[in-house]
């Protein structure tokens, strides 16, 4: 059992990017932050990448995945136990394939299996419940980023933009109660954002991202096939919705015939693009992006982001968050709140029936 009030949470966050474990405390009782505390990273080898992209696709029971899951578990038990005193953990496991309205939701790594090492309890398995419910089973940051806007004192409505592999948006009205309140939340995947362009990086110049824009600042877009890919259905559907990384695979063959500083220019783009088609779906236009995720350090993605969207555009760290920990931290507060019985989605952000708590909790023996 959970003592009760405040708690030190450990969360941890394996992402689409493949780049590495995340490991963060938040201090919390679940609703309200209270602090942050230490943080820590745990790179994957190359050897390590390889055996997890291989098993993006996948499902449970199917070639490579079973290895995947042991890398994944791996990783993650060596980054979390480097941490002193903790009350329980947030385990979110590495995402390979995801159909929500299909085969379901499946992430890579058994929080039994952390539970006994760490000799701690884990909550894990956070996405499913809300899928079985008839939800998207993702975004699950939004509740975290309706206690960020609390914290850092929001008044009126903002959106959190992760520029991960794949883009995702949440709107938030901090004037609401409850992240759970009908209206104050409203969350969806923009599309893709760094997974083609690190891709294309990786393929063309054997490189893992474009450090600082280096290659995409020489290039110019290609607006043709931005506008080809906003034309797709998903950019149309209203939200909340989401995707697997590799829903847009083929926007590799959409910059085939570029040269290498177009290629990677229109790609940088096509991240900027997605959010403004994205924001269109908003209840009112936020007075400002707080940026999260990989894209933030990306000084040409930052710039479209704000030509494309027409308002202004900051990293998270302006308001002081750690963008680099923010996904971490959202699972160490929503481990609290799956143990103290509290809500992790709502319909605003999953599109779920009504309000729900995932995850499950592993004790140790």
């Amino acid at each position: 059992m959970l003592k009760a009030g405040p708690v030190r949470a450990l969360g941890a966050m394996s992402g689409t990017s493949l780049d590495g474990v995340d490991a963060a405390i938040v201090e919390t009782d679940g609703e309200v932050i209270l602090g942050f505390g230490e943080t820590a990273y745990r790179a994957y080898s190359a050897a390590e990448r390889g055996i997890i992209a291989a098993a993006l696709g996948r499902w449970p029971g199917e070639a490579g995945v079973e290895e995947a899951a042991e890398v994944v578990e791996t990783a993650h038990a060596a980054v979390l136990s480097g941490f002193g005193e903790v009350d329980l953990v947030g385990f979110h496991g590495q995402t390979l394939a995801h159909d929500p309205h299909g085969k379901g939701t499946h992430q890579a790594g058994d929080g039994r299996v952390l539970a006994e090492v760490l000799g701690l309890p884990v909550v894990w398995d956070f996405r499913n419940s809300d899928v079985e419910l008839g939800g998207e089973g993702a975004p699950l940051a939004p509740f975290f980023h309706f206690a960020c806007a609390k914290w850092i004192g929001a008044t009126a409505p903002l959106a959190f933009v992760n520029l991960g592999g794949v883009g995702n948006l949440t709107w938030v009205d901090p004037a609401q109660a409850r992240p759970e309140a009908p209206g104050a939340l409203l969350a969806f995947d923009t599309g893709p954002a760094n997974a083609p362009l690190n891709d294309l990086m990786q393929a063309r110049r054997g490189l893992p991202y474009d450090q600082d824009a280096a290659l995409a600042a020489s290039g110019t877009p290609d607006e043709a096939v931005l506008q080809t890919l906003l034309a797709r259905p998903y950019f149309l559907r209203v939200p909340p919705k989401s995707l697997d990384r590799n829903d847009f695979a083929d926007l590799s063959q959409m910059v085939a015939a570029l040269n290498d500083a177009d290629a990677a220019a229109t790609l940088t783009a096509a991240a900027a693009a997605c959010v403004a088609r994205g924001l269109e779906h908003c209840p009112e236009y936020p007075g400002r992006l707080l940026v999260t995720g990989g894209g933030r350090k990306n000084p040409l993605m930052m710039e479209m982001l704000i030509e494309r969207c027409g308002v202004p555009a900051v990293q998270v760290e302006e308001l002081g968050l750690d963008g680099d920990m923010l996904e971490a931290q959202a699972f160490a507060y929503l481990a609290v709140r799956v143990a103290r019985g509290l809500p992790t989605s709502a319909p605003g952000t999953t599109g779920v029936g009504a309000a729900v708590g995932g995850g499950r909790i592993s004790r140790p023996a």
